[in-house]
């Protein structure tokens, strides 16, 4: 048996590029920052940052495009997949998060929105976080 998850939180390193593929379905590219702080054998304290390229299919792609922006803090789950091409004849490699679950956890202002959102769930996902504004089922819009 293997396994094949990512799960992290993060802040989004920019606003969510929404496309759509010939056949109709959006897709949104993500880039998510995770920070790392810890104190090395000198007792000096040490930061490090990683990006990670995130992925968004369907429906998921379409509300990260309308709530989402530079700034947010969000915590994805999803699994790793590496992609590759060749372009003048150097071949490249993209390791992406392919993600199934995104909670959003901060509001923009004035905003309300769903507090979790599961790509292959066929109802209104149930808020999993306590938010400052109250969500309203016809507020949600899939």
């Amino acid at each position: 048996m293997d396994l094949n998850r990512a799960t992290i939180l993060g802040r989004l390193t920019r606003d969510p590029e929404v496309k759509t593929t010939p056949t109709g379905k959006s897709v949104a590219n993500i880039g998510v920052a995770t920070g790392r702080v810890w104190f090395d054998a000198a007792g000096a304290k040490q930061e490090k940052t990683e990006f990670h390229n995130c992925v968004l299919w369907g429906k998921l792609a379409d509300i990260a495009g309308q709530y989402l922006a530079k700034g947010r803090r969000v915590y994805i789950e999803g699994r790793l997949e590496t992609r590759n091409w060749e372009k003048d004849g150097v071949k490249h490699y993209r390791t992406e998060i392919i993600v199934d679950n995104l909670i959003m956890l901060d509001s923009p202002r004035g905003k309300s929105a769903p507090a979790s959102i599961v790509a292959n769930d066929s109802t209104p996902p149930v808020p999993t976080e306590v938010v400052e504004e109250e969500i309203k089922v016809e507020d949600i819009p899939f």
